[in-house]
């Protein structure tokens, strides 16, 4: 039965199909939106049609920018000569507000995860690689501590390794199933510079 006109039931549905979003946050935000000023709503819809038609890959490292190259890899105070790999944007984002961290990043866009299908040519290993025909010293693997981010960690290791490139992984102040991005900057410091060489 439908309680609502069926605009705001489409809105609601809509909404729901965001992460974490249920049907009472969905209804929530919806009224929201309707009690908002129109010229407020209208700015949210143009910047996430704009966000989502702008995003692509930086050619370097594969994170998300609206840029041909993201500001990272584009800032020469950065040494290009450690590179550390994580596994989203989000991971990235996590390290940056460190302030501590002075490399430069690779995105894997994903973590190599057999039960979903998901193998080494799904995410951006390919890349990874092609940037280590370059002058790189290290390479920090900050996968996150699950099942998948450990294969992925080890199977990068393997690969880079043949090519004497010291190759390193954040230690385990990280805790085994927690996903960077909701990890605090204290122990994201203490994994960082407790990485061991692998």
């Amino acid at each position: 039965m439908d309680y609502y006109s069926s605009q705001i039931t489409k809105l609601i549905e809509v909404l729901e199909r965001l992460p974490g979003i249920g049907s009472k946050s969905a209804a929530r935000l919806a009224f929201h939106l309707i009690n908002m000023p129109e010229d407020q709503v209208e700015e949210i819809a143009e910047t996430m049609v704009k966000t989502r038609r702008d995003i692509r890959y930086c050619k370097e490292c594969c994170t998300l920018t609206d840029r041909e190259i993201c500001p990272i890899c584009g800032n020469p105070e950065r040494n290009h000569k450690e590179i550390m790999v994580v596994e989203n944007t989000r991971d990235l984002a996590a390290y940056e507000k460190t302030g501590k961290y002075n490399g430069v990043y690779h995105v894997l866009q994903g973590a190599i995860s057999p039960m979903l299908g998901i193998g080494p040519s799904d995410i951006r290993l390919k890349e990874l690689m092609k940037r280590l025909e370059k002058d790189v010293d290290e390479v920090i693997i900050a996968t996150n501590s699950s099942l998948e981010g450990e294969t992925t960690a080890m199977y990068i290791s393997k690969l880079i390794k043949p090519a004497g490139i010291k190759v390193t992984r954040i230690a385990s102040g990280v805790p085994v199933g927690g996903d960077l991005e909701y990890i605090d900057q204290m122990t994201l410091l203490r994994a960082l510079d407790g990485r061991v060489e692998l």
